[in-house]
């Protein structure tokens, strides 16, 4: 069985960007529930910032691929003309 490898760091950052991003965006998803029900003036000034929220949290996750694929290409290509993919690791016994 192989081991998994740790991500690069650009990658592991976009992450970590993308996941507090999306935690944010749906904590205000909550907030608007949660006046909606309430009935409070808070509700539609929250409702555009979550609209907001989830274009920018729909392009960190497009930011987590661009970047994985963009280190891939810089890192990880094996230099043959034929091939774009990664050589495999070697099985151990």
């Amino acid at each position: 069985m192989y081991a998994r490898q740790r991500m690069p760091d650009p990658v592991r950052a976009a992450c970590v960007r993308a996941g507090i991003i999306i935690a944010l965006t749906l904590s205000q998803l909550v907030v608007v529930l949660l006046s909606t029900l309430a009935g409070s003036w808070l509700a539609f000034p929250m409702l555009v910032a979550t609209l907001a929220s989830s274009v920018v949290s729909t392009w960190s996750v497009l930011d987590i691929w661009v970047t994985r694929q963009q280190w891939r290409q810089r890192h990880g290509v094996v230099s043959a003309p034929s091939s774009a993919a990664r050589e495999r690791p070697l099985r151990r016994s």
